[in-house]
């Protein structure tokens, strides 16, 4: 329970609703086999880690995680990470998108999820709906948000990052008052005269506690917070998506309120932002912290071995559980749990998503026999700005670099999508091959 100045914050009375996404297009081939959140990330972790993670550490324990697509694998992380015990009332379950007799459809968009599981929602006591997505990475604590829904006798209350006037024209901008009354909601601005419209006031800075000297737009994360009656009332319509239609729609009948937020936050929904964000992991001052033990980051417990480092060269990297690397070089680069790494091999700007399982004496032999390459990453390779997928066998001589090739190639072997190569899961990359 959250103690201010004011009030106290009884956490239990909000249900916590992840939005797990749609097909992913934007991830693939990441979300090829398997739903968004349930991507790798940073090493051990998957992306729906930090959504639940969040929202435990803000002592939010009843969660939904809503999904459609290829949630096999989600599932399977889900069951294996989060257990409550029998007395708490915590949960974490997944909805699924599913037919109905009266309805046939798939999730059309956020406040069609919502909107199809209600009833699942209004089985539960609770006065606020937190409503998270399931692409990002952030540190928050929705206490803080909840609260000032609470204090200001907001209907809505919607989750904001300053940008500056570029970014502004990436995001959805929201134009408030300086008590943070939402008074307008435009998508992506790009006309020089309406971004002049929508930008903060300088005077207002102190007074909403920016410490900025930048001209600063309020920019929408995608995170919301809802007083239940107003919930079902804005959902009785057919409108397919909170930032598109819900929120423009409201804002002349409802009081929408702003919360600023001022941490590091990154949407990760994107090849090139998911790469970016897992190798600036691997600094030495990483904006995302994983090392911040008041916050932590859980994940489902393997119960692996330490990694064993045979004579590599490691610089600014990250080494999950469960590795074996030998002679090889490795800069700028996540190696996943139970990756092996060949000698002679170099690896720069490249994160290995790891492998499931440990491959037998047998299947190796076999493997070889066929000429297939065993799991993992064979000797004497070079990579560069790659991801190489779970349980990709990568050949002995191997070269991978997206150098002098497209930004998207769809290939038999790899993909390249935002100038970065993919090996897929599964995937085999051939002895001496060059790509």
């Amino acid at each position: 329970m959250l103690q201010t100045g004011r009030q106290s914050l009884n956490t239990s009375n909000v249900l916590s609703v992840i939005m797990g996404g749609g097909q992913g297009t934007r991830l693939f081939p990441l979300t090829k086999e398997r739903a968004k959140p349930a991507v790798p990330l940073a090493g051990k972790y998957r992306i729906v880690d930090i959504p639940i993670s969040n929202c435990i550490n803000s002592g939010l324990r009843r969660i939904y995680l809503l999904t459609q697509f290829n949630s096999a694998s989600l599932h399977r992380h889900i069951s294996q990470s989060y257990k409550f015990d029998h007395f708490s009332g915590g949960f974490v379950e997944i909805l699924a998108a599913e037919q109905t007799f009266t309805d046939t459809s798939w999730y059309q968009g956020t406040a069609d999820a919502v909107r199809k599981n209600l009833i699942h929602f209004l089985n539960h006591d609770f006065e606020y709906l937190l409503i998270l997505s399931g692409d990002q990475l952030y540190r928050m604590d929705f206490r803080l948000i909840i609260q000032q829904h609470v204090e200001t006798h907001a209907d809505v209350t919607i989750a904001t990052i300053p940008v500056g006037r570029r970014e502004s024209q990436s995001f959805g901008i929201l134009q408030v008052n300086e008590d943070r009354r939402i008074r307008r909601f435009v998508e992506k601005p790009k006309d020089p005269a309406l971004q002049d419209s929508l930008r903060l006031e300088r005077e207002w800075y102190p007074k909403l506690g920016l410490n900025d000297d930048r001209e600063l737009f309020l920019a929408s994360m995608g995170i919301y917070v809802f007083s239940r009656d107003v919930l079902r009332s804005m959902l009785d319509n057919t409108l397919a998506d909170f930032g598109k239609h819900i929120i423009p729609s409201a804002i002349e009948t409802h009081r929408l309120y702003a919360y600023i937020f001022q941490g590091y936050w990154e949407d990760i929904g994107t090849i090139r932002n998911f790469f970016e964000a897992n190798l600036d992991v691997t600094s030495e001052l990483p904006r995302f912290n994983f090392f911040d033990m008041a916050a932590p980051i859980f994940t489902r417990p393997r119960f692996l071995p330490g990694s064993k480092i045979n004579g590599a060269h490691i610089d600014h990297a990250v080494i999950s559980d469960g590795c074996i690397i030998n002679h090889a070089r490795i800069h700028n680069s996540i190696v996943g749990i139970r990756s092996i790494v060949g000698a002679g091999t170099e690896l720069n700007r490249v994160i290995l998503l790891g492998c499931d399982y440990y491959e037998s004496m047998e299947s190796i032999q076999a493997n070889e026999a066929a000429g297939r390459p065993r799991i993992g990453i064979g000797s004497h390779c070079r990579i560069e700005n790659a991801i190489i997928d779970k349980n990709a066998r990568i050949g002995d001589n191997v070269v991978i670099s997206p150098r002098g090739k497209p930004d998207t190639v769809d290939h038999p072997l790899y993909y390249i999508r935002d100038g970065v190569v993919i090996v897929p899961k599964n995937g085999v990359v051939p002895h001496g091959t060059v790509i």
